[in-house]
């Protein structure tokens, strides 16, 4: 059965990332069942993260729809887990190679930050903060294109 509540949540997305199931992003810490309920345990990317409402909802929806036709229960809750606190290392490889193809740069422990586009290490920093708080904002010195880098924490 955790197999199948997993196969659902892949269809969940983070609000902000939708290249990004919550999965892939490490979101999901836990799940368990009983014959009364199913409860899901998420880790927020940082305590204030503004997408947390979004998620819950996603996931007690989806379970809800899909939960129906292969007999889980109908009580869904979805908890809330802060500690350990969320890493980028939780990111699933798969989750990071989907980031570049959408055009942001995964974390990078080595420090090393290429251009989604075009794959140049020539790159420079233009700000701390890029689309959302957990990214940077770099430009390409070689294609000139913009991107976000998904920072490590």
């Amino acid at each position: 059965m955790i197999n199948k509540i997993k196969q659902m949540l892949a269809q969940v997305t983070d609000p902000e990332i939708p290249v990004l199931s919550l999965g892939d992003l490490g979101v999901i810490r836990n799940i368990e069942v009983d014959d009364e309920q199913v409860i899901v345990t998420i880790t927020p990317t940082y305590s204030g993260c503004p997408a947390m409402e979004v998620m819950e909802q996603d996931i007690i929806d989806i379970l809800t729809k899909e939960g129906r036709k292969v007999g889980l229960p109908t009580k869904i809750k979805v908890e809330t887990q802060l500690s350990p606190a969320w890493t980028t290392d939780w990111i699933t490889d798969k989750g990071k190679a989907d980031l570049l193809k959408y055009g942001i740069m995964p974390p990078s422990r080595s420090g090393k930050i290429i251009c989604p586009q075009c794959k140049s290490k020539d790159v420079e920093l233009l700000s701390q903060f890029g689309s959302t708080a957990c990214k940077a904002l770099y430009r390409c010195t070689k294609c000139l294109e913009p991107f976000d880098y998904f920072k490590c924490h």
